[in-house]
Order: C-alpha cells, then structure tokens, then sequence
C-alpha cells in the first residue's frame, strides 16, 4: 500500500494543476495528541494552516480530476475535519462522515522531510470523502475509484488488499482477483456497481 501511496504521490505532484473554483467547504484541523511524539512532530513540521491549505488542495486536485467544476458537480460537504490521534501502533489513517484521523504513531515514524508522505495519506484520505461508491466505468479508471472497488473487495475478504499487494511486489495479473475471490475482476466490477444501483 505504501508502493501504492507513493506512486500515487508521485503523479499529483508531475500532474497537479493550481484549480482555483468556488469553495464552500470549512476544513478544521485538530491535533488530539499534542503531548505525543508524533503530536508534537505534526505542531513543529506540519502544523493546522499548512493541513488546511493541504486538504484544500487536495479538495482542488480531486475536482479538477474528476471534472467537478461547479458545486451543482459535487458532493454536498459543508464541512471536513482532520483530527491526529492516537490510532494504535498499526493504523495510519481512517476515515469517515467527512472526518480524517492520522495516527500521530504513523506522523512519528516519518523518516527525514514529513510532508510528502503525510500530504499522501491527506490526498488518499479526501479521496474518500469526494468519490462515491459505484462511481467509475472501470475499475481501474482512477486512483479513487480503483480504492473503493479494493475497499469492497476486502470486504468480500478480509485481508484482500494486503494479499493482493503481495501478490504484485514482481508482476500484475488480473487472475489475481480469481486466485482470491474465486471471480475475474471484470465480474467483480459488475457485481460492485449492481450493488450501488451504478450499472
């Protein structure tokens, strides 16, 4: 997933373009770990204006993508919070009713500059909140419909991504999604979009 991530990163920065529409969205950043290591890491490297500003281009990054060029074009979301807290030792980040928490281990471990792989998980994490479920002609189209269709794939199998992404450290092959969940992933994709009414 970090391969992943890192790719992913790698190509919003060769690709971003500055997309400067209306916004109407607050973004509210809280550090709920400030007297932890990683707490203490995020309010001396990265801080809540620069997270702002980072959430906001992400915001930016995903609608131009998307072509989401006016409001009547997006999801309805007043409101997006980012919260570092104490997640546990393993998790990174979660996600969920337009709220993003960081795991203040995971801003901790950062090795050398944290803002390239802190902004990666911001961008993934908004991704979420921006793309539906269903959306998408092809599971591979894009970065955010590819991870809700892995997101209902694990779902099938706990576990599915962490396998899946050992299975590609050498190769890809689309018979990986049959090794694992015993479908080709074009009936997968099928099955997916019946399942949000998106066919």
């Amino acid at each position: 997933m970090a391969r992943l991530l890192s790719i992913f990163f790698l190509s919003f920065v060769l690709t971003l373009k500055t997309f400067h529409g209306i916004q109407a969205v607050e973004y509210i950043v809280t550090n709920r770990a400030p007297t932890t290591p990683g707490g203490i890491k995020f309010n001396n490297e990265l801080g809540v204006e620069y997270t702002k500003q980072t959430m906001a281009l992400a915001s930016d990054f995903i609608w131009s993508l998307f072509q989401q060029n006016t409001e009547a074009d997006r999801k309805n979301v007043p409101r997006v919070s980012l919260f570092l807290d104490d997640l546990g030792n393993d998790e990174i980040a979660k996600t969920g009713n337009n709220e993003i928490s960081v795991g203040d281990n995971f801003v901790e471990k950062i090795q050398g500059d944290i803002k390239p792989d802190f902004n990666g998980v911001v961008y993934h994490e908004m991704t979420h909140g921006w793309a539906q479920p269903g959306d998408g002609k092809n599971w591979n189209d894009s970065y955010s419909y590819t991870a809700r269709f892995l997101d209902y794939c694990n779902d099938l199998r706990n576990g599915f991504v962490a396998e899946l992404n050992k299975k590609m450290r050498d190769t890809y092959s689309d018979e990986f999604f049959v090794e694992l969940l015993g479908k080709p992933v074009d009936q997968l994709w099928n099955e997916y979009k019946a399942r949000y009414g998106k066919n």
